[in-house]
């Protein structure tokens, strides 16, 4: 038990050496304090496990105390037991409002006291392990997937499927199966990896999210308000970062396609795994698009074009009629730019 850290409070000097002594010889590290000041000095120079207080204190307020510390950010969880010896319902219920986590009475009786201390520690511990395990799975999950489980553990309920309008954008390097064959796996890996790391950034900085990864792309996702010129300007941002690369890192050349319309959001899979994805013509085309798009090209639908309007700041070039495979009828598309590389290139 020596990696834990107890903060021991009170104005009895006897108690305090009689709670150090005892903890010490079962491994603990202690800190005491003789004031609610001291204290409180000494929680922000010290991380705590536990505090041990008194809330009969001269002078002061073990209450207040408790509140004071419950306050930090970083003991909003740190277990708290209070000392007392009165036994005075108001000041127990004062003291558990203050963010208190157990009590022991004078005179305190140091079996019980190891053992509600442990029982407190413990439970702290497998909260942080929670804790972690929880930021562990939000690195491997969407923030709206995340936000989705989250509130699924809560209520038990599954949120049923609903319809909505999205702008969809999706990536994909061109020619990575020629790179692959090209380059070790290991350099592959890391090359492929910030790659994808730079395109997600980028697209929460935008204010969409990515709801998957597809082998050497993404699929991102924006809903609400200005929603399609955020993907469009958020596509022109991971174009510009790919094109604008360090030339001692490995060139991948991107495609992009982007569409906009309505689709269905939803829990797919069974009861054992799900994926909270979204699904309908609309994706199918906003694939098709980005497949269609030649390397460092935006391939956009008219449907987008349209929602955008003509005072964005953004270019819809070369328009024409194509074939689409796996899409009855042709599709009007567009080559997106800003309106100052359309000049460039004017």
């Amino acid at each position: 038990m020596g990696s834990y850290t107890i903060g021991v409070v009170g104005d009895d000097a006897a108690l305090r050496e009689l709670l150090t002594t005892f903890l010490e010889d079962e491994h603990y590290r202690v800190i005491s304090a003789k004031s609610c000041a001291e204290a409180l000095t000494l929680a922000g120079d010290f991380r705590f496990d536990a505090f041990l207080m008194d809330i009969e204190i001269s002078g002061d307020s073990g209450i207040e105390l408790c509140r004071n510390i419950r306050a930090m950010k970083i003991y909003r969880r740190t277990p708290i037991i209070c000392i007392t010896g009165q036994d005075y319902p108001d000041i127990l219920l004062s003291a558990f409002d203050a963010g208190a986590d157990d009590f022991i009475g004078k005179p305190i009786n140091l079996v019980s006291l190891l053992a509600r201390l442990k029982s407190q520690l413990q439970k702290t511990d497998y909260y942080q392990k929670l804790e972690r395990a929880r930021q562990m799975l939000r690195r491997y999950l969407s923030p709206r997937v995340a936000d989705i489980a989250e509130e699924y553990s809560e209520t038990g309920n599954v949120p049923p499927p609903a319809e909505r309008q999205v702008a969809i954008c999706f990536t994909d390097i061109r020619g990575f199966t020629a790179l692959s064959e090209t380059l070790d796996p290991e350099r592959l890996f890391a090359s492929l990896s910030g790659h994808l790391r730079r395109q997600v950034e980028l697209v929460y900085r935008h204010g969409g999210y990515v709801d998957k990864f597809n082998g050497d792309g993404i699929m991102a996702v924006f809903d609400g308000q200005g929603m399609v010129e955020k993907c469009c300007r958020c596509a022109l941002s991971i174009m510009d970062e790919a094109t604008g690369r360090n030339p001692d890192e490995d060139k991948l050349p991107i495609g992009i396609g982007i569409h906009t319309g309505r689709v269905m959001v939803g829990n797919i899979g069974s009861p054992e795994h799900f994926d909270y994805s979204i699904i309908g013509a609309t994706v199918n085309l906003a694939a098709r698009l980005c497949g269609y798009a030649q390397p460092e090209t935006i391939i956009v639908s008219s449907t987008v074009r349209d929602a955008v309007g003509m005072d964005s700041g953004l270019a819809f070039l070369d328009p024409r009629e194509v074939q689409m495979r796996g899409v009855s009828g042709m599709v009007r598309i567009y080559r997106l730019l800003l309106e100052k590389a359309k000049s460039q290139q004017s």
